[in-house]
């Protein structure tokens, strides 16, 4: 099937991305995720059937737009939603962004490695893999999903030297433990295919959009990372 064929469902675009990958991004993030995370900033990307459709070749031709802005370090991220859910639809765009000379990032929670997904990941120069938690209960409660499934991704990654960024949100009383870094940081040194780590902090300014939806908020609750805190994991990281 070629580009003018598939299309995928997108939640919105981003046209000048700082936060999504390197330099300045042309940031497409898809509809649908099998996820429900606690910390889910966007519950508004969960069903597979909304959003608007488009072929690869017109997000390519919106992404030139802004080709000025790249300069050497950006280009252009497809987040999510999860996209792997629609990995051919993302293979299908990244490969016409390679042939147009743009660099192509996934960002992902790496719960899905099938064929598709790996043919996507032929034609990905980067990978942010959001590693959630660092056990597999938290996994299990707080995701919906085992651990397996993004090491599995992860081990993929390493056998095929595709340069990851492990990034992980600091949720207080969840993962915001010294130990928990500790094992972070393991985790990306035992693969050398990871060459950054990123930890965010937990936002609750999401809340609006569960309270338009009418759902639950399961971390409604929980507070927000001080910068103190963050600053301190953060030297964790990067103990010798």
């Amino acid at each position: 099937m070629t580009d003018t064929e598939r299309k995928g469902r997108v939640h919105s675009i981003q046209t000048l991305g700082t936060l999504d990958g390197p330099g300045v991004r042309f940031v497409v993030f898809t509809q649908g995720c099998p996820l429900r995370c606690g910390c889910c900033h966007n519950p508004d990307t969960w069903k597979t059937e909304g959003g608007r459709e488009y072929p690869p070749r017109e997000l390519l031709e919106r992404a030139l737009r802004y080709r000025e802005y790249f300069r050497s370090d950006g280009g252009v991220t497809v987040s999510g939603g999860e996209p792997l859910l629609q990995a051919a639809f993302v293979r299908d765009y990244f490969a016409l962004c390679r042939e147009a000379g743009l660099h192509t990032c996934l960002d992902t929670s790496a719960c899905i490695l099938n064929d598709e997904a790996k043919h996507l990941l032929e034609v990905t120069d980067r990978v942010l893999l959001d590693v959630k938690y660092t056990d597999d209960a938290s996994y299990r409660a707080y995701v919906g999903c085992s651990i397996d499934a993004p090491l599995a991704f992860l081990g993929y990654l390493n056998e095929k030297k595709i340069p990851t960024t492990l990034r992980q949100v600091i949720i207080p009383t969840l993962n915001d433990s010294e130990e928990n870094i500790r094992a972070l940081k393991a985790l990306a040194n035992a693969h050398k295919c990871v060459d950054g780590v990123e930890l965010l902090p937990f936002r609750k300014i999401c809340q609006v959009k569960y309270d338009k939806m009418g759902k639950s908020f399961r971390f409604a609750e929980i507070p927000e990372p001080t910068a103190e805190k963050m600053q301190r994991l953060n030297a964790v990281l990067n103990e010798a």
